[in-house]
């Protein structure tokens, strides 16, 4: 069956490739990607899933950072005119853009794999050293691409779902779901669906990303992500005349920058690596007015879920605090958070079989614990393992111009197809 599946994916490798550019094209942010979700559920519904959509797979309160209502509706109505599937799109609206493609073969195991479909706030490069531009696939949303992969990951997911369709009748055991994930980007997505009860009934959850700068290489088990907790704060003061009467004001500014001080001053946890960063702040309306309001972005990471514990403890203390000193009100919003986690020995070494298998990796190596940033994917592989499954998550490299989150970001279009092949033998060694 290995040569079969193998021989299938390389026959349908263009309209793969064609299915990335067209999501390429057609970039959309978190909780925005109607046309791409459309379409997504439309060709899993041809090929033959039980398709679930909107609010079926996506539980309301545990969405984070969700767009402004305006946003949502202004972003709907451009993904109609941009093609998407009309038939479908009325299940995302309000912004509940994520899909479940279920195929039931038989008593046996539940194998879910996760593909995440958001873009970035990124204006792509213009210029011909940069494949999508000069074949012309880049971006026609100004200020959104994808910058991380995203696109590419949809089009694996959609290749996965065609492969394991065409041989269904030969498997025969077990149940498959293909999860499509909004709103990965600020980890705001993931949980949401976790909430929705899709993982309740999974056995083994399978989840990868191709990443830039890493040629020929697999990550059978890719650990070392950091748990992270995002916040939009708000201040509240009273404005006055810097000047005549600066005493009657309640200055935010000067909250502000206690805290953004603080924050940063916050000791750090012997269990492990700790990140703190204020990464936008806006304040005051002149130079001589007291400044009435103030906003800030900011983030914490921790290597463990007990010291981001402790991190968001004492970062709610210093803004609480710092609020207090100078007598303004403040509002904290959580816009995105992610737990970490850890694959599962036994899928660590069928992804090691799998890749061996396949001779298209030059360096394989088992583990890593370098990940380094965040990945909300750590809410569905948790909860499975909570519920005595097993999940991974594996990297797989590729030669790029430039590394991602970056306006020259692309991907070796062939390593989408590797991917491809790793998700669809992986589900087999599982159900076989």
């Amino acid at each position: 069956m290995k040569e079969k599946v193998i021989n299938y994916i390389d026959s349908i490798r263009d309209q793969i490739i064609e299915c990335r550019r067209d999501f390429h094209k057609y970039p959309e942010v978190g909780w925005t990607e109607f046309r791409t979700a459309s379409i997504i559920a439309k060709k899993l519904s041809a090929l033959g899933f039980d398709v679930s959509l909107g609010k079926e797979v996506i539980n309301d309160e545990d969405r984070m950072g969700l767009p402004s209502v305006e946003e949502l509706e202004f972003h709907y109505n451009r993904a109609i005119q941009q093609g998407a599937d009309l038939d479908f799109i009325e299940h995302f609206k309000g912004g509940f853009t994520g899909i479940v493609g279920t195929l039931k073969l038989g008593e046996g195991p539940v194998v879910a794999c996760r593909f995440d479909i958001d873009a970035l706030k990124v204006n792509e490069a213009d210029t011909d050293e940069h494949l999508p531009s000069k074949l012309g696939f880049s971006s026609v949303n100004e200020g959104v691409m994808h910058a991380c992969g995203h696109d590419c990951h949809g089009a694996t997911g959609l290749g996965v779902a065609e492969v394991l369709m065409s041989i269904k009748d030969e498997l025969n055991i077990g149940t498959i779901k293909l999860i499509f994930q909004p709103a990965e980007e600020g980890v705001r997505g993931a949980k949401s669906m976790v909430g929705a009860g899709i993982l309740d009934d999974v056995d083994y959850v399978l989840g990868a990303h191709l990443m830039s700068n890493m040629p020929g290489e697999l990550v059978c088990g890719a650990n070392g992500f950091l748990a992270t907790t995002k916040y939009d704060v708000t201040l509240k003061g009273l404005s006055s005349h810097a000047g005549g009467a600066p005493e009657e004001g309640r200055n935010t500014m000067l909250a502000a920058c206690t805290a953004v001080l603080n924050l940063n001053a916050m000791p750090r946890h012997s269990d492990g690596v700790s990140r703190v960063n204020v990464g936008r702040l806006e304040s005051g309306s002149d130079r001589n007015v007291i400044a009435e309001d103030s906003f800030m972005q900011m983030e914490i990471r921790g290597a463990t879920n007990s010291v981001i514990d402790y991190l968001d403890t004492y970062a709610k203390r210093i803004i609480e605090h710092s609020a207090a000193m100078h007598n303004v009100d403040y509002v904290m919003k959580n816009m995105g958070a992610a737990p970490n986690g850890s694959s599962s020995d036994e899928l660590i070494d069928r992804v090691e079989k799998i890749g061996k298998q396949l001779a298209c990796f030059e360096n394989i190596k088992k583990t890593s614990d370098k990940a380094g940033g965040s990945e909300d994917y750590m809410y569905m592989m948790n909860k499975v393992q909570e519920n005595k499954g097993k999940g991974v998550y594996f990297i797989v490299g590729s030669d790029t111009m430039s590394g991602h989150h970056t306006a020259l970001f692309d991907i070796n279009e062939d390593d989408i197809i590797k991917t491809i092949k790793m998700f669809s033998l992986l589900v087999i060694d599982i159900l076989k």
